[in-house]
């Protein structure tokens, strides 16, 4: 599946006359107001969610959680809850959605699910320990890298049993969202532990890393879903421009990506997956017009959460 975005609309020239005035006297209106004597700015506060610092005994690392419980009910099974890595980057806008879905609950069916951001204690968006917690071990990787064994340990031995004792939550439906090294690390929790969540959202996934190391996980895979209740869902996508047509200059931006091949190998990825006949529920691929890998990730988020909760 190719979602495909559209061009975006702009107000004709008479409305945007018209607009520029209403601004104009909006701001006389609301601007001395702004400015009393008094008043400061202050720090937002996401609605209806909480973070805590934890130090993880597997790891050794220490993580900022992020949480956001729908203020709906739960269903009789307790909330879907969905796992994001990068959750500094990643749990605002998921938690935003999360929130979307609670309110349209009763015209769409869908139950708002839990949001869970794993991040590190930083005020950036990303921190480097993501490169050892997110990449498989493989041979020879230095030990700044090939964590992501321990790390997938923590969230089912430290963290799942901390958001069971905050909201009641369906076991059946637990879903992971991870993009570029945490699509990497979505796709090996698919293929270790595929009874870890039911729906796996990789978004731009590190394919390329180490010789495609990840893919060494499909051996025996099929073996390891066999025994499940609830077979996997998995969405694969990617942005547009990921993947740059190849004769940029050697060891340019352009040759490296070219060279990894993100959107081939996410395409190819799903066509295989959705080849082995009885061993996932859904396997999709979805490409973003006009997206690079970076921006690539909100839209994945929007459509993730859609896969999710469908």
């Amino acid at each position: 599946m190719t979602a495909v975005s559209s061009p975006s609309s702009f107000p004709s020239p008479s409305r945007r006359r018209l607009l520029s005035a209403g601004g104009a006297m909006l701001g006389a209106t609301l601007l001395p107001g702004v400015a009393r004597a008094g008043d400061a700015w202050q720090d937002v506060v996401l609605p209806q969610a909480r973070q805590r610092d934890l130090v993880s005994s597997i790891t050794g690392g220490r993580y900022r959680i992020f949480i956001s419980v729908p203020d709906t009910p739960a269903p009789a099974a307790g909330h879907p809850v969905l796992y994001a890595l990068d959750g500094n980057a990643s749990f605002p806008m998921l938690a935003q959605m999360a929130r979307t879905a609670a309110r349209r609950a009763k015209a769409t069916g869908q139950a708002a699910p839990v949001v869970v951001g794993i991040g590190y204690p930083t005020g950036d968006d990303y921190h480097p320990d993501r490169g050892r917690d997110y990449t498989p071990p493989t041979p020879g990787a230095p030990a700044t890298e090939g964590g992501a064994g321990r790390f997938l340990d923590f969230i089912e031995q430290e963290l799942k049993p901390l958001v069971r004792t905050l909201a009641p939550i369906d076991p059946q439906r637990q879903a992971l969202y991870g993009h570029s090294y945490g699509g990497l690390c979505t796709l090996h929790a698919l293929f270790t532990r595929p009874a870890m969540f039911q729906t796996y959202l990789a978004a731009s996934p590190s394919i390329w890393y180490r010789e495609r190391a990840v893919l060494a996980g499909l051996e025996g895979f099929d073996k390891r879903v066999a025994a499940l209740a609830v077979k996997p869902s998995v969405l694969l996508c990617a942005g547009e421009l990921e993947q740059p047509a190849a004769g940029g200059a050697p060891g340019s931006r352009d040759a490296i990506a070219a060279e990894r091949r993100m959107i081939d190998e996410a395409r190819a990825l799903s066509v295989k997956l959705g080849a082995m006949n009885g061993t996932v529920a859904r396997a999709e691929f979805m490409l973003f017009a006009r997206e690079n890998h970076g921006s690539a990730a909100f839209p994945a988020m929007a459509r993730g959460m859609e896969f999710f909760l469908a």
